[in-house]
């Protein structure tokens, strides 16, 4: 027996150099000999890269697809330090609050607008990003950043709203359905202010970067109605699994996770409201705190080869501005119109808000969530302040026709002591 478990363990040793070998093989064959080179001769060996991006927002090896860290990682000899936040909101707060050190984040397009308004972001040195030369024009110097200084982009994409085809028996066209108190505890709603305020400010007609604050509070007051009447669960991240699991009706979230969403559960579809939706990009910034620049932009090239482009893009499942996916006519979601819709939606983009607005926006959310600004507190309120005013007002008329009655009645005192006065002369 010893000698048959030491020829197996001979085999096996035998064995492993050559499967470990052959395996490298094969992992090289994604990268050309030119690429591989390039990233090895950087000079980043021993360095570290922090990443801070969007939770489910780049292939990491799951279900056969590339790990895109871990090539980069063995590409570059760097190490990179990989976390996620779940807003915008967030991730600014975290760079906001100092004493941490990002070197690539992925800001969406309104929150790289306030990062360049407030000094918080490097410009980007396009040297040392040449794949830059591979996103389509119409995805380069956008509004957000229309000297393309500061970010390049990674993704494009759209709000949109998912429903449970076997909860709900029509197609939605409104953003309204999400008020209807016949799917109370059924609703996913964005765990986010900006996303949700644009809901309520599509369904009112207003502009979604209106400084109007009368508009924010109209806005918050159509929020805490909904609160009220169909109790939503305010989620991120948390909404994959939740409609998966085909208990909600409807969730607001983003086109492009929807399509992710669909391949776990065939009963969920989108609409796109006739109201309009949030038309987004989100892009690689780097941070001024970082302490690698080197390496973030390597990172932010890397991102981009095209064999990478495309492995992300059949991950998370958003349109690519790479131009070498959106032509690639064997990429699985190339026409998908939840993805890549053939006419854009109708819809508004987020610019960057005035402090005060912020400010204001940031206290109405909280408000709206704590069910301090809520419909029916409003109205027991009204209701209070209406009943005051009524006991006040009986109060009022009580002292009135008391002051009357004892102006009166000292008048016929005074009248008698005249008449009195007149008998006794009589």
């Amino acid at each position: 027996m010893k000698k048959i478990l030491t020829l197996i363990l001979c085999l096996v040793l035998c064995w492993a150099p050559v499967s470990v070998c052959a395996f490298a093989a094969e992992d090289d064959e994604i990268f050309t000999e030119e690429q591989i080179a390039y990233y090895e001769n950087l000079g980043l060996q021993g360095t570290t890269v922090n990443v801070y991006n969007w939770g489910e927002y780049i292939s990491d090896g799951s279900e056969g697809s590339m790990d895109v860290v871990s090539e980069f990682e063995r590409l570059t000899g760097a190490t990179v330090n990989y976390t996620n936040f779940e807003s915008n909101e967030n991730m600014y707060s975290k760079l906001a609050g100092g004493g941490v050190s990002y070197d690539v984040i992925v800001p969406s397009d309104y929150m790289i607008e306030r990062l360049i308004d407030e000094n918080m972001l490097l410009e980007i040195d396009w040297n040392n990003v040449p794949n830059r030369s591979l996103i389509a024009p119409q995805y380069q110097n956008l509004f957000y950043d229309p000297d393309q200084k500061y970010s390049l982009c990674y993704n494009v994409g759209t709000t949109a709203l998912i429903y449970n085809t076997q909860l709900v028996d029509e197609v939605p066209t409104s953003w309204n359905v999400l008020w209807d108190e016949q799917y109370k505890g059924k609703v996913l709603m964005f765990n986010n202010s900006r996303d949700a305020f644009a809901i309520a400010q599509a369904l009112l007609g207003q502009d979604f970067n209106t400084t109007n604050e009368s508009d924010w509070n109209a806005a918050a007051e159509l929020l805490a109605e909904q609160r009220d009447k169909v109790n939503p669960v305010y989620v991120m991240d948390e909404v994959f699994n939740l409609m998966e699991s085909g208990e909600y009706a409807f969730a607001t979230y983003y086109a492009g996770d929807y399509a992710l969403m669909n391949e776990n559960n065939p009963d969920l579809a989108y609409a796109f409201p006739e109201e309009g939706v949030n038309i987004f990009y989100d892009a690689f910034c780097i941070p001024t705190c970082t302490q690698n620049k080197r390496g973030a932009e390597a990172f932010i090239n890397f991102m981009h080869e095209p064999q990478v482009a495309l492995e992300n893009a059949e991950y998370i499942y958003y349109a690519s501005p790479n131009l070498s996916v959106i032509n690639n006519e064997e990429h699985s979601l190339h026409g998908n119109e939840a993805v890549y819709p053939a006419e854009m939606p109708k819809g508004q983009y987020f610019g960057n808000l005035p402090q005060n607005i912020l400010e204001l926006q940031a206290d109405l959310w909280t408000k709206v969530k704590s069910g301090r600004l809520s419909t029916s507190s409003a109205a027991d309120e009204k209701k209070i302040y209406i009943e005051f005013a009524a006991v006040l007002g009986i109060a009022v008329l009580c002292v009135a026709a008391k002051l009357i009655y004892d102006a009166k009645k000292k008048k016929f005192e005074d009248l008698s002591d005249v008449y009195g006065k007149n008998d006794y002369r009589s």
